[in-house]
C-alpha cells in the first residue's frame, strides 16, 4: 500500500520540483497476505520501511529526510513512536539510504516534512503496534481487543499479563499486514506535543556525529575545482604543470564545471589549484552588472504582466480614489551561505557508486549521478550526511556530481570540498525583484484599490520553461497574489526578468520578497489613513475568510493571521511606551501551512545604524510535533532574515559577484542577536511547516520599526545605514 500526503501545485514548485515530482512522503507496506519474511528469517520485527524491533526489544526507526539543523532526526521518529507506544529513551535512528521506491520523494524542503509525513509516519508506528496487539493475543488466546499496547509492550488488560515488544517481533513479523489501521486521538498522545530531548545532538556535542565533510574512506584522495568566475563562461585551457609541482598534488582533471586539482590532503588541493594556470572563456556574460540587471527590472516594470490576481477593477478604483499612493521596493540577490561550504565523497567502481553527501535530495542526486556515470541509479548508493546549514543550497546537486566525475576520472575515492569563496561565487542565489505598487483611499482611510507589479527572474522558468503557462511563474508571486487584507479591487501581476545569474530556492523563496513588500506597504497606507499600524490591520482582516492564489490548494484563513497578530502584538506591549530613540514595528505572513506576526524594537545610532532589541513571533502552524523544535525554527529564521535585512547583497560586476566570504557578506553576529521570544496559538489544525514561516516577517517588522523610531521609510534591502543618514 502506498500512502502520500498531499502537496498543492505550488508547493512542488517552490521546493524545486525535486526528481521531477511533488514532495510527498510515501511508505510501503506489504499488501494484505504478505509477510515480512526477511524480518522473520532474523527474528526481527519491521513491518514497514520505516521502523524495526529486534528480540531484545531495541526500536530503530529509519529518518528519510536530511538533518540540516531543523530538527528532523527527532520530530520524524516522534511520529512513529507515538502510535507505536513506545518509550522515547528507548527510541534509536538510522538515516535512510536514497531509496525512493521504499522511502518516497526524500527531498528536504518548503517545510514539508512534518507536515507531508503526519499521517504516514504516525500510521507506520500504528500498524506495528497493531499487529504486536495481535501477536499477543494470539499467544494467549484472547481477543485482540482485550490487549493494549504501552510503553514498548502489550498488556492484558483482564489478567495484567505483559509481553515486551521484543518477545513478540519472531510472531508479529509472520503476521499479515493490515491495510487500515486506527490512529490515536490527539488528547490521548503522550510524545507528540512534548519537549522531549534531540537525538542527534549527542553526537553532535561529543564530536561523533558525521558531517559531509567529516566523511572519510580509506584510500581518498581530496579535491578542488576552479571554476570560470563568469557566470556561463567555460575552461578554454588550462597548463596543470605549476600545480603538479606542489607537494601532494597527485592529478589535474578537466570536469564540465572546470578543472579539478587533486591531491593527498585538502590544503594541497588548494594550493595546486593556487598554482594552476586556466585560459578562461568567459563567454557573453563578461560585462554583466548589478546596474544593468535593476535597469532591465525598472524597463520591465513598465510592461504589463501575466495576472496572478484580479478582483474587481482595480484601475477604477485607482482613479476614483480620495488618495493615491505609489512605492517602488526592490532587494537584492543572496547567497545561502551556509556555515558547512559544498562537500561530497564519492567512491566509483565499474558499474557502481558510492556517494556520501549533505544533500537535501538525496534522491535527485542519486539520479544526477548516475547520469553523470552512465549507470542505473539502483547502481549508486547515496549516504546522507548530516549538514551544517541547507536553507535551499543543498537542493542542488552540482557539488555531488563533480564528485563522482572526479573520481571517476582519478580511479580512486576522493572528497570534492568548496573553499567558502568558491561557495559564494557559485551559488544558485536567490533572486533579486522589483516591485511597482500603488494603492488607493477612500474618503475614511480605508484601502479601496491595491496594485502589485512583481518583477524578478523565475526559479522554475530558468530550468524547466514548459512548466510556466501564459508568463505566470506561480511560485514567484507566493505571499503577494494572496494578500490577506479586505481591499475591494486588487491587481497583482508578475513580469518574468530572468537574468544570466543561476538562481535557485532560498529559505523562504519568494515569500521573503513579497511579504517584505506587502507588509511594509500596507504600514504606508495605515501611515497615511493616520491609523495605528496594528489596529488598521486588524480592520482588514475583520471579516473572516480564506484567500486563495493560483495553483494552491491551501488558503489563507484570515482568522488565524488576526490570532497571531493579536498574540503577536499583546506579548510585545504594543502601544506601550518605549524609551526615547526606540520604534516598534510589526508584520504577519502566511506561508508553508503556517501563520507568523512578528513585533520588532528597535533603535537607531546617529551613524544611522539600526540595532534590534527584542523581537516578539507567535506562531500558528496548527498541532505542534514538539515545541523546542518549533521555537529553535523561528529564532533560526529571524536570525536568518536579520542577517538579510541588515546586511546581505550579492552584487554583480564584470560578471563576477563581488562577496567572496564573511568580511564582504556579512552575517548577524552574536552581539548583535536581539531578545527573542516565541509565542504559539493552540491549534488543533493539520501541523504547517516551521523551517521558513519565521523569516519572512522580521525584515518589514524591523523596516516598520525603523519609521516608526525615524519617519523614514525603507523601500530597499538591505538596510543602509545612508538611507537614513541622507
Amino acid at each position: 500500500m502506498s500512502e502520500t500526503a498531499a502537496l498543492s501545485r505550488r508547493g512542488f514548485l517552490k521546493t524545486g520540483a525535486l526528481a521531477g515530482t511533488g514532495l510527498v512522503i510515501g511508505f510501503y507496506l506489504p499488501g494484505r497476505g504478505e509477510t515480512a519474511s526477511a524480518a522473520a528469517a532474523t527474528a526481527s520485527f519491521a513491518p514497514n520501511a520505516w521502523l524495526s524491533i529486534d528480540p531484545q526489544g531495541k526500536v530503530t526507526i529509519w529518518v528519510g529526510k536530511s538533518e540540516m539543523g531543523q530538527g528532523v532526526r527527532t520530530s520524524m521518529p516522534m511520529l512513529v513512536a507515538e502510535e507505536l507506544e513506545v518509550e522515547w529513551a528507548s527510541v534509536r535512528i538510522e538515516q535512510a539510504l536514497a531509496d525512493k521506491d521504499r522511502y518516497g520523494d526524500q527531498g528536504t524542503g518548503g517545510s514539508t516534512s512534518v507536515r507531508t509525513s503526519w499521517e504516514p509516519l504516525r500510521k507506520a508506528g500504528a500498524t506495528a503496534r497493531e499487529m504486536l496487539r495481535e501477536a499477543a493475543a494470539q499467544s494467549w488466546k484472547v481477543d485482540k481487543s482485550s490487549c493494549r499496547a504501552e510503553k514498548g509492550a502489550v498488556v492484558h488488560t483482564a489478567s495484567g499479563r505483559r509481553l515486551a515488544y521484543g518477545a513478540l517481533a519472531a510472531a508479529a513479523a509472520k503476521l499479515p499486514v493490515p491495510r487500515e489501521v486506527p490512529l490515536k486521538d490527539p488528547k490521548d498522545f503522550r510524545i507528540l506535543g512534548q519537549r522531549l530531548h534531540r537525538l542527534d545532538t549527542p553526537g553532535k556535542v561529543d564530536g561523533s556525529a558525521q558531517f559531509g565533510i567529516d566523511i572519510r574512506v580509506p584510500g581518498m584522495l581530496y579535491a578542488t575545482v576552479a571554476r570560470c568566475p563568469v557566470f556561463g563562461g567555460k575552461a578554454a585551457g588550462h597548463d596543470e604543470s605549476r600545480a603538479k609541482a606542489v607537494k601532494g598534488v597527485r592529478h589535474v582533471v578537466a570536469i564540465p564545471s572546470g578543472v579539478a586539482v587533486v591531491a593527498d590532503s585538502t590544503w594541497a588541493a588548494m594550493q595546486g589549484r593556487e598554482a594552476l594556470e586556466v585560459r578562461w572563456d568567459e563567454g557573453p556574460n563578461a560585462g554583466l552588472t548589478s546596474a544593468a540587471i535593476r535597469r532591465q527590472f525598472e524597463e520591465a516594470a513598465q510592461r504589463g504582466g501575466a495576472v496572478a490576481r484580479k478582483e474587481g477593477d482595480a484601475g477604477a478604483a485607482l482613479a476614483g480614489a480620495a488618495r493615491k499612493l505609489e512605492a517602488i521596493y526592490e532587494v537584492p540577490f543572496l547567497s545561502h551561505a551556509p556555515m558547512e561550504p559544498q562537500n561530497t565523497t564519492a567512491r566509483v567502481g565499474k558499474d557502481l557508486c558510492e556517494v556520501w553527501s549533505p544533500t537535501q535530495v538525496p534522491n535527485s542526486v542519486q539520479t544526477e549521478c548516475a547520469k553523470a556515470l552512465g549507470i542505473p541509479p539502483a547502481s549508486v548508493k547515496v549516504h546522507t550526511t548530516l549538514m551544517g546549514g541547507g536553507f535551499g543550497r543543498r537542493l542542488e546537486e552540482d557539488y555531488a556530481v563533480e564528485a563522482v566525475q572526479v573520481a571517476k576520472a582519478v580511479g580512486a575515492p576522493v572528497k570534492v570540498v568548496w573553499t567558502r569563496e568558491d561557495d559564494m561565487r557559485h551559488d544558485w542565489y536567490r533572486p533579486a525583484s522589483y516591485h511597482r505598487l500603488s494603492a488607493g483611499l477612500d474618503g475614511d482611510g480605508r484601502p479601496a484599490a491595491w496594485t502589485h507589479r512583481v518583477v524578478a527572474p523565475s526559479i522554475v522558468g530558468q530550468r524547466w520553461p514548459q512548466a510556466i503557462k501564459n508568463g505566470l511563474d506561480e511560485s514567484a508571486v507566493d505571499g503577494a497574489a494572496n494578500l490577506p487584507y479586505g481591499i475591494p479591487h486588487i491587481l497583482v501581476d508578475y513580469v518574468m526578468s530572468n537574468t544570466p545569474v543561476p538562481t535557485g530556492w532560498w529559505r523562504a523563496v519568494y515569500n521573503t520578497q513579497n511579504g517584505f513588500v506587502n507588509e511594509c506597504f500596507i504600514d504606508e497606507l495605515a501611515a497615511a489613513s493616520g491609523k495605528d499600524p496594528y489596529e488598521f490591520r486588524l480592520g482588514l482582516l475583520s471579516e473572516p475568510r480564506k484567500v486563495f492564489q493560483p495553483g494552491d490548494d491551501l488558503p489563507l484563513v484570515t482568522a488565524r493571521l488576526k490570532g497571531v497578530l493579536e498574540l503577536a502584538a499583546s506579548r510585545a506591549g504594543w502601544g506601550k511606551p518605549l524609551p526615547k530613540g526606540r520604534g516598534r514595528g510589526l508584520a504577519a505572513h502566511f506561508s508553508f501551512g503556517s501563520y507568523v506576526a512578528e513585533v520588532a524594537e528597535i533603535s537607531v545610532a546617529e551613524s544611522g545604524a539600526v540595532r534590534v532589541h527584542r523581537v516578539v513571533a507567535a506562531v500558528d502552524c496548527g498541532m505542534t510535533v514538539n515545541p523546542d523544535i518549533l521555537e529553535a525554527q523561528v529564532q533560526g529564521g529571524i536570525v536568518y532574515g536579520l542577517t538579510a535585512a541588515l546586511k546581505g547583497a550579492i552584487t554583480i560586476d564584470k560578471g563576477r559577484v563581488e562577496q567572496g566570504n564573511f568580511d564582504d557578506y556579512e552575517v548577524l553576529r552574536i552581539e548583535e542577536m536581539p531578545e527573542v521570544e516565541v509565542h504559539t496559538v493552540p491549534s488543533s489544525e493539520h501541523p504547517g511547516g516551521m523551517g521558513e514561516p519565521g523569516v519572512p516577517p522580521i525584515a518589514p517588522a524591523v523596516a516598520n520599526a525603523v519609521f516608526a523610531a525615524t519617519g523614514k521609510r525603507i523601500r530597499r534591502l538591505p538596510i543602509r545605514p545612508a538611507d537614513l543618514t541622507a
